[in-house]
C-alpha cells in the first residue's frame, strides 16, 4: 500500500488541525504543535509514524493501541492528566489530538539542565501520583511511567501523558504472548517476569523516574536489553547520593516484591515530607536492612552500648542532632539501612543537602489567581459592604437549633452561598471579590470563607504550599505552622498559621491561620482568621469556636 513519504509542516488533518513545528520524537511516533482552527486553539497531535512501516497484521495492532490510548485517557478526569480531544485517520494511520503542554518533558529538562533538585523532584513525584491514583481508581494501569512520559508545563503543573500501552480494566488484551512492551529500565521486575501488573508496579516505575530526575541517570540502563532486564530483576540500584531527603522514598518503591513497596497513600505522605526537606521516617520502613553483629561494632571502636547513627543527608560535625523528621538512632545490634557498597558500619555523609525554595512560577490565568488568593490571605483591600441579607438560624433563647446552641455572645448565621457558621454577635458580612468576610471593624478582625469548587491542586496542603510562595513576598512573613490534618473526616486536610507586617491597609504585625479541606465533592472550604498581633489571643481562641459551629452547604 502507498503512503505519502512524510508528514510536513502546513498539512491539515479532518478540516481542522493545521501542523506546526515537531515539539517530539520516539520510537512509535511524532508530536507536532498544531492549530485547531476551528475552537481556535493550540493543541497537541500525535502521529503514529511506525505505522508506516510495519506488516497489516501488526498495523492493526497499532490502531488498536492508539483507540486504547485515547479510551484510557478518556477514563481518567485529573488535572494531571493530558487531556484527549479527538482521534482520526489520515493516510490509513490514526492519529490522536491532545491537550498542549508549555513545557519540556522531565527527560528533555534533566538533559538540558541536570539532575533536578530533591524537593522539587519529590513535588513533581507528588503531582505524577496524584495522577496515577486518579488512574488506577479509574481501573486504568500506566504502564509506561518514565520521564519522557511526564511533562512539566511553564506555569508550575505537572502531567502525565501517552498511555498508548495502558491496561485497562474489563478491556482484552493486545499485547501478543510473551511481547514485553514500554521503556525496559523503567518496567517493574514483576512485568519483566512476566507477571500480571498491578498499580505497585506504576509506583515502581514512579521511583525510577524519580531516582532519573535527581541522579541524572536511569538506575538500571545497562548495555543491551537483556542485562538492562536482568538489572531490573536481579540488582540494587546504586544508592540515590543527590536525593537527599527523597532517597528513602525512592528506594521504598524500588523494592523488588511490589507488596513491600508502599502504597500510594503513603507514599503520598512520604513524598510530602520530602518535598518540605524532612527525611521521612516511614520510609525508613521500607528500606533493606542488614544486622550489624555486636563484635564487628567493637572491631570497629564502638561501644555495644553506643546507639549506632543512622546516615542522613545533612550530618553536622560534632555531634549535632539529625535535622526535623530524622528518626531515632537504632539501638545495637538493631538492624540497620544496607546501603550499597556498606559492610555494616556507618558510612557517614553522602552529600550535604542545601535547602532551596521551590521554583515554580504560575503564568498566565494560573498566576493572577494565585496573587489574587495571596492578597485575600493577606487582608486584601477594598472590601466594600454587602446588603446580602443573612439569616440569624437561632431560637429565642440565642440556641443553635440543630447543635444544642452556640457560645454566649455569639449567633449562627446562614449565609447566602448556603453555609452556615457561628459569628460573634455585631460581626457583619461583607463581601472581597469573591470572598465572604465578617467583621466588626471593617476588615481588621475577619472571619474570611473561601470556596473553590474547582481546585487545582491535589490536595489543600499542595495548595497552601503553593501560595505561601506568593505570601512569603510580603514584609516579615514567617510561617508558624503548614502541616497536613483531619477536618470533618477529611485526612487531607492542611492548617496554616503565620505572621507578617502590614504595611497598607492595617499597617502593623499581624496573624492569621486559616483550616482548609476538601469536601466528599472535592469542593475547597478555606476557613480563615486574622487580627492585629496584639489581640491574636482572643482571635485564636474564636477560631476554634468557628471551626467547630462551621456547616458546609448541603446535608450534614
Amino acid at each position: 500500500m502507498e503512503h505519502s513519504e512524510s508528514t510536513g509542516t502546513g498539512l491539515l488533518l479532518a478540516g481542522r488541525y493545521r501542523l506546526g513545528e515537531s515539539i517530539g520524537r520516539g520510537g512509535m511516533g511524532k508530536v507536532w504543535r498544531a492549530h485547531d482552527e476551528v475552537l481556535h486553539r493550540v493543541v497537541a497531535v500525535k502521529e503514529l509514524t511506525a505505522g508506516r512501516f510495519v506488516a497489516e497484521a501488526d498495523r492493526l495492532v497499532l490502531h488498536a493501541r492508539t483507540q486504547k490510548e485515547a479510551r484510557a485517557a478518556a477514563r481518567i478526569t485529573h488535572p494531571g492528566v493530558v487531556t484527549v480531544h479527538d482521534v482520526l485517520e489520515h493516510d490509513d494511520r490514526p492519529w490522536i489530538v491532545m491537550q498542549y503542554v508549555d513545557g519540556p518533558s522531565l527527560a528533555d529538562e534533566t538533559k538540558e539542565s541536570g539532575p533536578v533538585e530533591p524537593r522539587e523532584a519529590a513535588r513533581i513525584g507528588l503531582h505524577v501520583l496524584g495522577a496515577l491514583r486518579a488512574a488506577h481508581a479509574a481501573g486504568v494501569l500506566h504502564r509506561d511511567v518514565k520521564p519522557g512520559n511526564v511533562l512539566l508545563a511553564r506555569d508550575g503543573r505537572v502531567l502525565i501523558t501517552d498511555f498508548g500501552i495502558a491496561a485497562i480494566e474489563g478491556d482484552s488484551s493486545i499485547t501478543r504472548t510473551g511481547e514485553l512492551v514500554g521503556s525496559i529500565d523503567y518496567l517493574a521486575p514483576e512485568r519483566v517476569q512476566g507477571g500480571d501488573p498491578g498499580p505497585a508496579s506504576d509506583l515502581w516505575s514512579l521511583g525510577a523516574t524519580l531516582y532519573a530526575a535527581v541522579e541524572g541517570s536511569s538506575p538500571f540502563r545497562r548495555t543491551s536489553p537483556i542485562s538492562t532486564m536482568q538489572a531490573v530483576v536481579t540488582e540494587e540500584p546504586p544508592y540515590p547520593e543527590k536525593a537527599g531527603p527523597l532517597a528513602p522514598v525512592i528506594v521504598a518503591l524500588l523494592r523488588k516484591d511490589p507488596a513491600q513497596r508502599p502504597q500510594a497513600d503513603e507514599a503520598g505522605r512520604m513524598l510530602l515530607d520530602a518535598m518540605e526537606g524532612r527525611a521521612p521516617e516511614a520510609a525508613q520502613a521500607y528500606v533493606p536492612t542488614q544486622r550489624v553483629p555486636a563484635e564487628d561494632l567493637a572491631a570497629a571502636g564502638t561501644s555495644t552500648t553506643t546507639p549506632l547513627p543512622v546516615p542522613h543527608d545533612d550530618p553536622a560535625a560534632g555531634g549535632a542532632p539529625a535535622p526535623e523528621g530524622q528518626g531515632p538512632a537504632p539501638s545495637p545490634g538493631a538492624t540497620v539501612p544496607a546501603l550499597p557498597g556498606a559492610s555494616g558500619a556507618s558510612t557517614g555523609g553522602r552529600g550535604r543537602w542545601r535547602a532551596t525554595l521551590l521554583a515554580a512560577v504560575l503564568a498566565g490565568l494560573l498566576a493572577g489567581g494565585a496573587v489574587f488568593a495571596a492578597m485575600t490571605h493577606m487582608g486584601g483591600q477594598g472590601d466594600k459592604k454587602d446588603d446580602t441579607p443573612v439569616t440569624q438560624a437561632t431560637d429565642k433563647d440565642g440556641k443553635d437549633p440543630a447543635k444544642g446552641g452556640v457560645p454566649a455572645g455569639w449567633e449562627r448565621v446562614v449565609d447566602p452561598e448556603g453555609f452556615s457558621l457561628a459569628v460573634p454577635k455585631g460581626w457583619k458580612r461583607r463581601m472581597d471579590g469573591d470572598q465572604i468576610d465578617y467583621t466588626p471593624d471593617d476588615g481588621r478582625h475577619r472571619i474570611r470563607i473561601s470556596i473553590d469548587r474547582s481546585p487545582d491542586f491535589e490536595n489543600p496542603y499542595m495548595h497552601m504550599l503553593d501560595l505561601e510562595k506568593i505570601v512569603a513576598r510580603r514584609a516579615e512573613y514567617r510561617r508558624i505552622r503548614l502541616t497536613q490534618n483531619t477536618f470533618r473526616d477529611q485526612v487531607d486536610s492542611a492548617i496554616w498559621e503565620f505572621t507578617w507586617i502590614e504595611k497598607q491597609t492595617f499597617p502593623g504585625p499581624r496573624h492569621a491561620i486559616d483550616q482548609v479541606y476538601y469536601d466528599d465533592d472535592g469542593v475547597e472550604y478555606a476557613l480563615y482568621m486574622a487580627s492585629p498581633e496584639e489581640s491574636w489571643e482572643r482571635t485564636r481562641e474564636q477560631f476554634d469556636i468557628v471551626k467547630k459551629y462551621w456547616r458546609a452547604p448541603g446535608p450534614q
